[in-house]
C-alpha cells in the first residue's frame, strides 16, 4: 500500500473537485455518506461546500489519502462545537473510492485517523452508521463499540427507514 496521508491539507480548488469526485462516486456505489442513489454530483457538490465551511472556519479538519495522486480516501473530523465536549470529535463522510476498495485502505484511514487523534489530544472518537449495510462490523473491529441507536432515524426510500448506530472509540 502506498497511500500517502495527510492531515489538514491546503482545501485549493483541485483538491475540493477531488473530494466531490470521490464523494459522488462513493454515493453512486451505495456508500451511506449522505446520500442514496442515484444522486446528481450538483447535490454532492452543495453538501460538500457546506462542509468546507467547517474547514474554513478551523473548527473541523480533514484527513486525506492519495495513491499515485489519486484521491482514494478521506474522512472529516467535526468538531462538536461545545466547550463540554472538545475533548472528543466525530469523524464524518467516512469513505474510500469504490474502485480502490479491498485494498485495505478503509483500515488505513481509520489508524491514520486514530493517529491523528491521539496527537490532537481527544480522547474518544465518535461516528454514525446506517443500519442494513453491515458496515458496523467493520468499525468494530476497528475497535469502535455501538454505543446506542435511534431507531428509524434515517429515511432512505418511502417505507425504508434505517437505524442510525452510534459508534464510539476510547482512546484513553
Amino acid at each position: 500500500m502506498s497511500v500517502v496521508w495527510r492531515v489538514d491539507p491546503e482545501l485549493d480548488e483541485r483538491l475540493r473537485e477531488e473530494i466531490v469526485d470521490l464523494w459522488h462516486a462513493a454515493s453512486e456505489a451505495g456508500g451511506a455518506v449522505g446520500f442514496v442513489p442515484p444522486v446528481e454530483r450538483d447535490a454532492v457538490a452543495a453538501l460538500a461546500r457546506a462542509t468546507f465551511v467547517g474547514l474554513e472556519d478551523g473548527e473541523d479538519r480533514l484527513l486525506v489519502g492519495h495513491d499515485d495522486g489519486r484521491l482514494v480516501g478521506l474522512l472529516f473530523f467535526a468538531s462538536n462545537r461545545f466547550h463540554l465536549r472538545m475533548h472528543w470529535r466525530t469523524l464524518k463522510r467516512v469513505m474510500i473510492h469504490p474502485a480502490t476498495q479491498g485494498r485495505g485502505y478503509g483500515r488505513a484511514l481509520l489508524a491514520e485517523a486514530e493517529r491523528v487523534a491521539r496527537a490532537s489530544g481527544w480522547e474518544a472518537l465518535h461516528l454514525t452508521v446506517r443500519a442494513g449495510n453491515g458496515t458496523e462490523r467493520f468499525y468494530q473491529r476497528a475497535g469502535y463499540k455501538e454505543v446506542g441507536r435511534l431507531p428509524g432515524a434515517i429515511r432512505v426510500a418511502p417505507g425504508d427507514d434505517r437505524d442510525e448506530i452510534h459508534m464510539w472509540l476510547p482512546l484513553r
